[in-house]
């Protein structure tokens, strides 16, 4: 441990886990362990993004578009008219 109470991570853990200066870590208090895990940063305003909710729609969507569930349209007009019948 360092003057500042910095902590410096071994060569080879930091290479196992790719990390490179600026990445930023979580660090929680486990019992008596410290954790230390890779994160990365999510601006507050795209956090909606990311919520379990909004995911699982996204999960939802990727299912359908891989089953070729979906339609096109040649205009926003066509797709108007077709959410309006």
């Amino acid at each position: 441990m360092g003057p500042k109470d910095q902590v410096t991570i071994p060569h080879r853990i930091s290479k196992a886990l790719k990390l490179k200066k600026g990445d930023h870590i979580l660090m929680r208090l486990v019992g008596k362990r410290v954790e230390m895990i890779p994160a990365s940063l999510i601006p507050k305003e795209q956090l909606w993004f990311w919520t379990q909710e909004w995911q699982r729609k996204e999960h939802l969507v990727d299912e359908a578009l891989a089953r070729g569930d979906f339609r096109e349209a040649d205009s926003v007009e066509e797709v108007l008219k077709e959410l309006k019948s």
